[in-house]
C-alpha cells in the first residue's frame, strides 16, 4: 500500500467533528471531555455545580441554565451525571423545547435504569445509545487501548451521529462491546458491584498493608483502596439501579455463611480428634 493510500485509510478512521453537550461536567464528564477536545470535537457541558472557570481552561462552553444547553444545536447530549440523580436531573430540564432530532447518550454504570429513564422523559424523535466506558480517570490515564466500550442503541435512526460518536471510542483503541443493557447489568451485578461490596467489606474491617504482606493480601489492599475511591453514591447506585444486584449480595451472605460453618465443623472435627 502507498503511503498516500495509508494515510487516507488512516484518516477515515478518525471520527467525525460533533457538537457534544455534557450534562454533568463532574470528574468523569472532564475525562471523557479532554479526550473529545483533544480529537477536534466542539464541547458544551452544563452542571449543578458551576465548573465556568475550568470550562473556560479547557475551552468548554459552559452553560448555567439547562434552557440556554439544549438550544445550544448540540449533536450529542452526553448524560455524565451519578447514577442517583439522573432521573431528578433529566425531568427537570425542558427537553421539549429541543427543536432537532439529537443523540442522547449515557455513561453510567448501570444500563438498564438510564434506558428506562431516557425512553421516559424524551421526545420519541430522540435518538437513544446506551454506554458503559469501562475504564476512568485512573485506568485510562495512559489511554484507551484495549479498555471495553460497552454499548446498546437503544432508538437510533441516524446511523452516521452514531456511529461518529462511537468512532470517538474506537479510534482510541477501546475494545467495542455491543451488548444488551440487561445482559450488561446481569454481568457487572456480579463483576463490578461485587468487586465493590467486597472492597467496602475490606475498608469496613480497616485492612492496611503491613511489612509482611503476601500478593494476596498486597491484591486486597489494592482492591480496598480502588472502590472506597469512588463515592459511596456510585457504589449505592450499582445497587439501587441494578436489579441484579441484590440477588449477588444474597449469594455473597450465604457463601460467607457457608465458609464459616465448614470451619466450625472443621474446628469440631479437630477438637474430638484431640480428645483421643
Amino acid at each position: 500500500m502507498s503511503s498516500s493510500s495509508s494515510s487516507s485509510s488512516s484518516s477515515s478512521l478518525l471520527p467525525q467533528p460533533l457538537k457534544v453537550g455534557i450534562v454533568g461536567f463532574g470528574t468523569f464528564g472532564q475525562f471523557l471531555a479532554k479526550t473529545m477536545i483533544k480529537q477536534g470535537h466542539t464541547i458544551r457541558a452544563t452542571s449543578r455545580t458551576d465548573h465556568s472557570h475550568l470550562c473556560h481552561q479547557l475551552g468548554v462552553s459552559f452553560f448555567r441554565d439547562a434552557l440556554s444547553f439544549l438550544e445550544a444545536d448540540n449533536d450529542v447530549i452526553l448524560i455524565s451525571t451519578s447514577i442517583l440523580s439522573l432521573s431528578e436531573v433529566l425531568r427537570s430540564m425542558p427537553l421539549h423545547c429541543l427543536n432537532r432530532r439529537t443523540l442522547f447518550v449515557d455513561v453510567l454504570s448501570v444500563k438498564e435504569h438510564p434506558r428506562n429513564v431516557l425512553l421516559q422523559v424524551l421526545p420519541e424523535v430522540m435518538d437513544v445509545l446506551c454506554t458503559h466506558p469501562m475504564f476512568g480517570p485512573e485506568s485510562g490515564k495512559n489511554g484507551w487501548k484495549d479498555l471495553p466500550f460497552v454499548y446498546e442503541k437503544v432508538r437510533v435512526r441516524d446511523e452516521p451521529r452514531c456511529s461518529s460518536f462511537l468512532q470517538i471510542f474506537e479510534s482510541e483503541g477501546c475494545r467495542m462491546v455491543e451488548m444488551s443493557c440487561e445482559e450488561h447489568d446481569k454481568l457487572a451485578a456480579r463483576s463490578q458491584f461485587l468487586s465493590h461490596a467486597i472492597g467496602r467489606i475490606l475498608s469496613e474491617m480497616g485492612i492496611e498493608s503491613t511489612s509482611m504482606n503476601t500478593k494476596s493480601f498486597e491484591t486486597l489492599v489494592k482492591l480496598k483502596e480502588s472502590t472506597t475511591n469512588d463515592s459511596f453514591d456510585l457504589f449505592s447506585g450499582l445497587f439501587i439501579h441494578n436489579r441484579f444486584a441484590q440477588q449477588e449480595l444474597m449469594n455473597l451472605e450465604h457463601s460467607f455463611e457457608m465458609v464459616k460453618q465448614r470451619l466450625r465443623k472443621r474446628t469440631g472435627e479437630e477438637q474430638n480428634l484431640s480428645k483421643v
